[in-house]
């Protein structure tokens, strides 16, 4: 999304690294497909009836809602395709509709679930030739030749849930070798859409794409993507894991309960090679991460059968659903849960109106000069985050171009960086007291509630929400914080202006030290994001105004 949403919408962006790097991984074909339309598609009908801009949780929830329909439509008529007994389409249907797999990581905006939908929509592709094997299909060897290479512009791990199904068309292409024509020609005509509009995309001279570029310039963001990621170093850099990350803790978390039967009773087809070759080959790479399996899950739903015993069967449906709610709830509304909500709050409270006419003309429209106690002399406002995952920073809406009479809002995704470089990072943002000004800089830090590193100079006896206090009652059970290396800020003030409580960071727990139900109380107990307005207590001038 993020490649269009400024030249669409007029907004603020920031591209991430795969993006800005010298060799460029991420293709935009797919995007401008499945992203670029749809936002141009919604900006050009709120045109027609409004004259404001559209609320970027508008397009965060067009977007949201056009993948859920998307793979509940798709996945279902992939998987009714694909199965031919009625019996075990109806248990597939089942099965994968009721997966919190589906309705939290699935309608994601994630590459992954783009992935998912090629994957199944080439084994449809696959199963369909298989069965006319009398006959070529240029048409349909075509499209799978296109289908295939879209997916591997999309991510390069598509290839791998497709490996073992494309041993089976090997005979196939044998007898006919037309239809081989058929999946170069359409791979070839894909290729060189993508090939050509990456490169044109990527060259940042503004000069018209010449035919010696392409020739001798060419970017291939898959082979980018494959370079960058068969290199232990740049693996590092997002966290390794042990080859057998994926089999025995990403499978079950994803799939639950129907581990067992995919152990005991799985059902021997296409779908399931598929989705083996694709586990096995993902775990060769020690960067591994649970949604990288999003095309496994339908697949393997569609292979397994119930237990011949009754009794077992009820035992499986009652885990089948308390699995699912339990991670459904936990997956789709608290873990990071507070990130976007947060995020799209300081979109809709922190940037002023553009024009003075906008502001009469929406009184509700708050003014964060006002709201905030900010520093009306420092046009610049930096938002810091700490032990989330990176915020979506086109949520704020920040347009284009920028009013120099406000705020620039600038975001700094400090990770899970350790505290003592968090705090490095607030007080060289809040800057020192100058003489005869008693205002600090303009910073807003964004945290979890449970980040015990806060607790020792954040002053909670002045909140007086019963939250916050019920908060402090449980932190005072824990064990004494913080480590010994760390470095208290003592003048530095922190005043919280927002919170929202349906956040978790799984992240945080502290199991050896605090054991189980102790790292359980803090976490679940001090759920929720806080944004807090941070400033340095300047003593000097008025120090009833020292906390800005």
């Amino acid at each position: 999304m993020r490649p269009f949403l400024g030249s669409i919408f007029s907004i603020k962006n920031f591209l991430t690294w795969e993006f800005t790097s010298a060799d460029p991984v991420r293709s935009v074909l797919p995007l401008e497909l499945i992203y670029n339309m749809p936002m141009s598609m919604l900006h050009w009908v709120w045109a027609e009836f409004r004259e404001d801009q559209v609320p970027m949780k508008v397009v965060y929830n067009a977007m949201r809602v056009m993948f859920f329909m998307g793979s509940f439509i798709l996945e279902d008529w992939a998987i009714h395709d694909l199965i031919p007994s009625p019996k075990d389409r109806r248990l597939a249907v089942i099965l994968v509709s009721s997966s919190y797999v589906t309705w939290t990581y699935q309608t994601h905006t994630f590459s992954n679930s783009i992935e998912t939908l090629v994957t199944l929509s080439a084994l449809l592709l696959i199963q369909m030739i298989l069965d006319h094997k009398d006959r070529t299909s240029p048409q349909k060897s075509a499209v799978l030749g296109g289908l295939i290479v879209f997916g591997v512009f999309n991510r390069i791990t598509a290839p791998a849930f497709l490996f073992v199904p494309g041993l089976y068309l090997i005979p196939h292409f044998i007898r006919k070798p037309l239809s081989l024509l058929g999946v170069f020609l359409g791979a070839l005509l894909v290729s060189t859409v993508a090939i050509v509009n990456d490169t044109s995309h990527y060259s940042h001279d503004g000069k018209t794409l010449l035919l010696r570029q392409l020739l001798f310039q060419p970017i291939i963001t898959p082979l980018n993507s494959l370079l960058y990621n068969t290199s232990p170093e740049n693996l590092a850099l997002h966290g390794t894991h042990p080859r057998y990350q994926h089999l025995l803790a990403n499978l079950p978390l994803l799939i639950g309960p129907a581990t067992i039967l995919l152990l005991t009773s799985p059902l021997p087809n296409l779908r399931l090679y598929s989705a083996i070759s694709g586990i096995l080959i993902l775990s060769y790479f020690t960067h591994q991460e649970a949604r990288f399996l999003l095309p496994a899950v339908p697949l393997i739903l569609s292979s397994i059968r119930l237990p011949a015993s009754k009794t077992l069967t009820q035992i499986f449906i009652a885990a089948w659903i308390i699995f699912n709610l339990t991670l459904g709830v936990l997956m789709g509304i608290y873990h990071q849960g507070g990130v976007i909500p947060m995020q799209l709050w300081l979109g809709e409270h922190l940037p002023p109106p553009t024009t003075p006419s906008q502001s009469s003309s929406n009184p509700t429209f708050p003014n964060p000069l006002q709201n905030f106690n900010l520093n009306p002399s420092d046009h610049e406002l930096t938002i810091l985050w700490w032990k989330t995952y990176s915020p979506p920073i086109w949520l704020l809406g920040e347009p284009l171009p920028l009013d120099e009479s406000v705020p620039e809002l600038k975001t700094i995704d400090l990770m899970g960086s350790p505290v003592n470089d968090m705090l490095t990072s607030v007080s060289t943002a809040i800057g020192p007291c100058s003489a005869g000004n008693n205002k600090s800089r303009n910073v807003i830090v964004v945290a979890p509630a449970s980040a015990q590193a806060l607790d020792v100079y954040i002053n909670r006896d002045r909140d007086r929400d019963k939250d916050r206090d019920r908060d402090t009652a449980i932190a005072a059970e824990l064990e004494p914080y913080p480590p010994a290396n760390l470095k208290i800020k003592n003048d530095l003030s922190w005043d919280v202006i927002h919170t929202h409580r349906q956040h978790l960071n799984l992240d945080d727990l502290d199991i050896p030290r605090e054991g189980l139900w102790g790292t359980l109380r803090r976490v679940c107990g001090r759920r929720g994001l806080v944004a807090w307005k941070v400033g340095r207590i300047c003593h000097g001038g008025d120090d009833n105004n020292n906390n800005v």
